[in-house]
């Protein structure tokens, strides 16, 4: 007799279960904060069976959706992402604008002001080219911007066989010490590239290359948000969903998060739900946020954590 194949979820338990017995322990810089770390692996998600929208703790999915959208035109202002109740990228415009010393705002009182005060917004909301601007906007020695994404879709509609369709988030001329001062993205890109190939003619595929990758509360985020850019991408150049595939750099645990990951381990995952989108959408910079209905997503409790905010130097 067959045996059903493992849910694909168990990728995920199981490298969490790797990372806590075999991780190497290191210690963020900026925090001390300790983590369990192992470097290079990998996950693969069949997009025909199920959005992976990870079950074993309920995900934040319209934070994704809204994120991913704020991705693809381009920005890099907290604004559109705190107008829709999005706060996660709070943080890094919140340090820096502590670090200016300008007024002793809380990070509430900060948000607030965002929402409100549009030219505010403008100073204080601005990340710096984190992804959306690398990716729609990468800014060129002589001047032009280049739309990374768009080439690549013009290129997977000509010519589906060749190899070199990649959108990199990563420019050195924006990253630590090799910015000019006051010029370094407030985040430098932790999920960094992603390569599109297309098989038989008939089905899209999509690899992340993610260096740097927080297991417990990022990469749930990263699952869903690359998948759904890989559901996006099927539809706007007419191919059928294939697979995504997930590279990991350093993939590792915080310690604040080490109860919560074993207590996530314990649970069965579930059935995978369905992502529907608007049929009617074929251009990239078409999609708004009712356009995308998950269907049939029955996840165990979500599991709380505390972000670990990173970057800088």
């Amino acid at each position: 007799m067959a045996t059903s194949p493992q849910h694909p979820e168990y990728q995920y338990l199981n490298l969490l279960k790797d990372i806590l017995e075999t991780g190497t322990i290191k210690h963020e810089f900026n925090s001390g904060v300790e983590l369990k770390s192992v470097l290079g692996r990998i996950m693969r998600f069949d997009l025909s069976r199920g959005f992976p929208l990870l079950t074993t703790k309920k995900v934040f999915l319209k934070g994704i959706m809204h994120e991913l959208l704020w991705f693809l035109q381009g920005d890099s202002n907290i604004k559109y992402l705190v107008d829709n109740g999005v706060h996660i990228w709070d943080e890094w415009a919140y340090k820096r604008f502590k670090e200016a010393q300008v007024q002793n705002f809380t990070q509430e009182e900060f948000v607030q002001k965002i929402k409100e005060d549009a030219g505010f917004a403008r100073q204080w909301g601005e990340l710096g080219p984190v992804y959306g601007s690398q990716w729609r906007r990468w800014k060129a020695s002589d001047g032009r911007e280049i739309d990374q994404l768009s080439w690549v879709i013009e290129g997977l509609k000509k010519r589906p066989d060749r190899k070199h369709y990649i959108v990199s988030a990563w420019n050195p001329e924006f990253i630590y010490e090799m910015a000019l001062p006051g010029k370094s993205a407030a985040l430098p890109a932790c999920h960094t590239m992603f390569h599109f190939t297309v098989t038989n003619k008939e089905k899209i595929n999509c690899l992340l290359y993610q260096r740097s990758a927080d297991m417990f509360l990022g990469v749930p985020f990263n699952i869903a948000s690359y998948a759904l850019l890989t559901l996006i991408m099927a539809q706007v150049t007419g191919y059928k969903p294939g697979e995504f595939v997930h590279v990991l750099g350093d993939a590792h645990i915080y310690s604040n998060h080490y109860d919560q990951v074993r207590e996530q381990m314990q649970r069965e995952p579930r059935p995978f739900p369905i992502m529907r989108i608007n049929p009617e959408k074929k251009g990239i910079d078409s999609f708004v946020f009712d356009d995308f209905t998950l269907e049939n997503y029955d996840p165990h409790p979500p599991i709380k954590g505390d972000v670990t905010v990173v970057g800088g130097f």
